[in-house]
């Protein structure tokens, strides 16, 4: 019997027989060797060690710009709600220890708060260094001669890992000059004004005790949006964490003195990112380290 011819795939005349013979031989695979993924996964390992601190390191320019966007944008608000209101408007700042009146703890103010103030007292024991609201003193609907204060916004914080340098909270008449490197401009930085107000809710008993409130840091804005304290203000942003004192046993807030800490040390001053504000317009911006 003799053999049927076809044509086969590579376009050569073949028996039936020797096309299946050449459908059925065996195919050649390539594969990876063991040297040549062990050398793949060194690349890798080493991409990855070059990699991760340049993303922590983003993700740390990333936590400063945000932080300063948000301050802008709160100081901005503070000068928008006097001008819209008529009034004086104040951006509070939550202090350190601000459970702590004339040097004593307790006072005549803590006992006199109500369960829901003590709460909200407690909860800013979070927001030390980078918690802020905006007050006012008078607004549309109180009595003529009889103004009284108003909490026109909730109690907010800077993102974590960022807060208001501590050294912004020291007194008023102290100054610390910042000063960079690469162009030689020097930004005088006081303290922040402090003002007894009601604490931590509006509806303090009365006005009658002012003075024994804790005395809140604060930058205020009149009626025309300007600056209260006739002077520009800088408002220095530090990297880091402030850890609230914390029961060991309960995990509970505890008053005690958070634990502060600039990472790296001091970047409030080397690194800085200063919001400056113009006192006669009122209006914000950022000075920041310049690269050299």
């Amino acid at each position: 019997m003799s053999d049927v011819w076809r044509v086969t795939s590579d376009g050569k005349a073949a028996t039936e027989r020797e096309a299946s013979s050449r459908h059925l031989s065996p195919v050649t695979r390539h594969a990876f060797t063991l040297v040549e993924m062990l050398v793949v996964i060194s690349i890798l390992g080493l991409l990855a060690a070059l990699t991760v601190p340049a993303l922590k390191n983003l993700g740390k320019s990333n936590a400063s710009i945000s932080a300063s966007r948000q301050m802008l944008d709160g100081v901005g608000r503070a000068r928008q709600l006097a001008i819209a209101n008529h009034t004086t408007v104040y951006m509070l700042f939550v202090p350190t220890n601000f459970w702590v009146v004339g040097g004593q703890f307790p006072n005549y103010w803590w006992p006199r708060l109500s369960s829901v103030q003590h709460t909200v007292a407690t909860n800013l024991c979070d927001k030390q260094l980078s918690g802020y609201t905006f007050v006012a003193y008078g607004a549309a609907g109180d009595q003529p001669g009889r103004h009284l204060w108003h909490y026109l916004d909730r109690w907010q914080g800077l993102p974590e890992g960022s807060f208001i340098a501590q050294w912004k909270f020291g007194p008023r008449n102290s100054t610390n000059a910042v000063v960079d490197p690469a162009t030689g401009a020097s930004y005088p930085v006081q303290g922040f004004a402090t003002t007894p107000i009601p604490f931590p809710t509006e509806d303090f008993p009365t006005a009658l005790i002012l003075p024994q409130l804790p005395p809140l840091p604060y930058i205020a804005f009149n009626y025309l949006g300007q600056l209260t304290s006739g002077q520009d203000e800088y408002i220095p942003l530090a990297r880091g964490s402030v850890l609230p004192a914390i029961d060991t046993s309960t995990k509970a807030f505890q008053l005690n003195s958070p634990s502060v800490s600039e990472t790296p040390p001091g970047n409030s001053v080397s690194a800085f990112n200063l919001v400056h504000i113009d006192w006669l317009t009122g209006r914000a911006d950022l000075k920041y380290q310049k690269v050299q």
